[in-house]
């Protein structure tokens, strides 16, 4: 069972005091710690748990910078076997097809049953490059994965719906899953795991070896203009409401009233 990673980097800001570049397309992200994306580290867990009990072969892809190595180093100690890094030259200012089409011309060359991305990006949200992959190599998907099961050369999906509510899907092999955080409990890397993959070798790839033209991707092919990020505007503080639960009860329900709940 040959697999295909598809990981990024973000910026953690969980806790973080978050800063808007002058320019006011992006944040300062230069004091933010940057981890592997949550949605990603359970695809991650889910490839090895497959490998584990199948066989087969990892190779888990990310576009990003040289720092963004350490989200690769990072699978690799999870139980991934080979990494490769598209080097964000040229990328910068990608929209999802932009994204989805470096990661394309890395993997048609390569063999897989079945590849696992992340269902969205926690720093974007756009939950489009995985979908778009698979169309651009063809092949079924299926998103928002919270249980996969292989059986008879097919893979049985139960995704995630909403409303609380979930359906099983089967796809031929091969395919392409966007993994839903939950679906497993990603296993805890060691420093000492990763440094035991640190002197493994990790392939790079540049936007001129993939011969994608520079105006497919960047800001030149992005179909998505960022104008202007701004905090939320601040509000009044909030209510405190005291005394009985007879009286906190009658002000809720005044306060809901003049708000026009009621």
């Amino acid at each position: 069972m040959n697999i295909i990673l598809c990981v990024k980097q973000v910026p953690d800001v969980t806790e973080a005091d978050i800063r808007i570049k002058k320019d006011g397309k992006d944040i300062e992200k230069e004091d933010l710690e940057m981890v592997i994306n949550e949605w990603d580290n359970y695809a991650v867990e889910e490839a090895v748990r497959i490998k584990e009990k199948y066989g087969g072969k990892i190779t888990v892809i990310t576009l990003g910078d040289e720092e963004s190595e350490d989200v690769l180093r990072r699978a690799l100690a999870m139980g991934a076997d080979e990494a490769i890094r598209i080097d964000e030259e040229g990328f910068e200012g990608s929209d999802p097809r932009g994204i989805a089409l470096g990661l394309y011309h890395v993997i048609k060359d390569l063999p897989f049953d079945l590849i696992l991305t992340g269902a969205q990006s926690a720093d974007m949200g756009w939950a489009q490059v995985g979908v778009l992959l698979a169309g651009m190599l063809n092949i079924p998907y299926a998103t928002l994965a919270v249980q996969i099961e292989i059986k008879d050369k097919k893979v049985i999906v139960k995704r995630e719906l909403e409303s609380n509510t979930f359906e099983n899907v089967e796809l031929p092999i091969p395919s392409l899953i966007t993994i839903q955080s939950g679906i497993n409990e990603p296993r805890y890397v060691s420093v000492l795991g990763i440094r035991r993959v640190r002197k493994l070798k990790i392939e790079e790839k540049f936007l001129d070896d993939l011969e994608i033209p520079p105006d497919k991707v960047g800001e030149k092919g992005s179909i998505i203009e960022s104008m202007k990020l701004m905090p939320p505007p601040e509000g009044k503080g909030a209510e405190i409401i005291e005394g009985s639960i007879e009286e906190v009860c009658e002000r809720l329900a005044q306060i809901i009233k003049e708000k026009g709940g009621l």
